[in-house]
């Protein structure tokens, strides 16, 4: 569910992908589950043509669309390998998607909630500032969501509107091209400490004080809530992910 959500975020998940681009996610998502390791040669074309039933003009597009992104590069005479991780493009938008079907990486997730304390109380202010009224109509019609949830899918996809909705009234055209990367440290973490329902009670206040704030057009205070909520996600993060604390020294 947080791929296809990730993508509805990113107002991608209505275009219907080429077979091409379908091939490329299923090895892409093989990839960073680890099913083919780094350094080591995936599958020869005739296989994967055979695996995925495409043509070979698809299985290479496919290829040639992770060389893109990092993942992969095409050795004449010996096959297609892994690239290794340090090569990959980590802000591209399906790679982002793809770390939503696997395991949290302690450290990657850390370093992705790093990225959110220092944009979205930034975003929180310039939303109060800057919003129109019909963003900000956005951002409560999240948060009535929220408060209303009977599900903790549905509480999910609230929360991942209202985060949504905030970046974009906050009007950075900059910002908006982050999106990816606050959408895949926002979804990791909601999959995590949104397992408990009782939690959701517990984030629903935060929430509110940064709406209030917005409403209020008060930057200083819509950022200063934004930092309180960030914060309170990373000790509830520290405390049901092993490694997430430790994950900074091992950067």
């Amino acid at each position: 569910m947080s791929e296809l959500l990730f993508y509805d975020l990113k107002d991608s998940a209505g275009v219907s992908p080429s077979l091409a681009t379908q091939v490329c996610r299923e090895i892409g998502r093989r990839i960073v589950a680890g099913h083919y390791r780094e350094n080591e040669l995936i599958d020869d074309e005739t296989r994967l043509c055979s695996r995925f039933g495409v043509s070979k003009s698809v299985v290479r597009e496919a290829v040639k669309l992770l060389v893109g992104k990092g993942l992969l590069e095409v050795r004449r005479g010996s096959g297609t390998r892994v690239r290794r991780r340090a090569a990959w493009n980590l802000l591209d938008d399906d790679v982002l998607a793809w770390h939503q079907g696997v395991e949290p990486r302690p450290d990657f997730l850390r370093q992705l909630m790093d990225v959110r304390q220092v944009i979205e109380p930034n975003a929180a202010a310039w939303a109060a500032e800057f919003a129109s009224d019909a963003q900000i109509a956005d951002i409560q019609a999240a948060q009535k969501k929220m408060e209303v949830a009977d599900t903790i899918e549905d509480f999910v996809v609230a929360d991942a509107l209202f985060h949504r909705s905030i970046l974009r009234a906050a009007n950075n055209e900059v910002l908006m091209a982050m999106e990816g990367v606050i959408f895949s440290a926002l979804l990791s973490s909601i999959r995590i400490t949104n397992a408990d329902p009782r939690e959701n009670e517990r984030s629903i206040p935060l929430h509110r004080q940064v709406l209030d704030a917005i409403e209020a057009r008060d930057g200083a205070r819509a950022r200063a809530a934004m930092t309180e909520h960030l914060g309170d996600t990373h000790s509830r993060l520290s405390g049901v992910l092993a490694g997430f604390d430790r994950a900074r020294s091992d950067i």
